[in-house]
């Protein structure tokens, strides 16, 4: 089991920054990557960045703006977010992607889930 909680979500002021957390705890070492996505009020869940190793991929609404990091030895995940607009207002959210690389780990990592969530926080960027 993978076990996610973020932080660092609240109430800004456009233009403001903020940065999201991710904690990772449990079978941390079958994370291949880390997203995160946000959710608008009644909208659909939207990928806003991801990183697998030293990849990064960001959606175009953020390029520029957000970036996002991870520190595998602390088993966490960052979104800096810079430049905020009030259109970021949503709940966001990191999922670990589960991966089963051949190795010693194959066969803990390969009884996982495919991914985990966590459970959100919320950020309202006011105009």
């Amino acid at each position: 089991q993978v076990h996610l909680v973020e932080s660092g979500g609240g109430m800004v002021q456009a233009g403001d920054s903020l940065r999201l957390s991710c904690e990772a705890s449990g079978d941390t070492m079958c994370i291949n990557s880390m997203v995160w996505y946000r959710q608008p009020l009644g909208e659909d869940r939207q990928l806003v960045a991801a990183i697998t190793g030293d990849i990064e991929y960001y959606v175009d609404s953020v390029k520029g703006r957000f970036t996002i990091a991870r520190d595998s030895d602390r088993n966490m995940a960052y979104l800096q977010m810079t430049s905020l607009i009030p259109e970021d207002t949503a709940v966001y959210y990191c999922k670990a992607d589960i991966r089963a690389s051949p190795g010693p780990m194959y066969t803990t990592c390969n009884r996982l889930a495919r991914d985990y969530w966590g459970q959100g926080t919320q950020v309202t960027v006011s105009s």
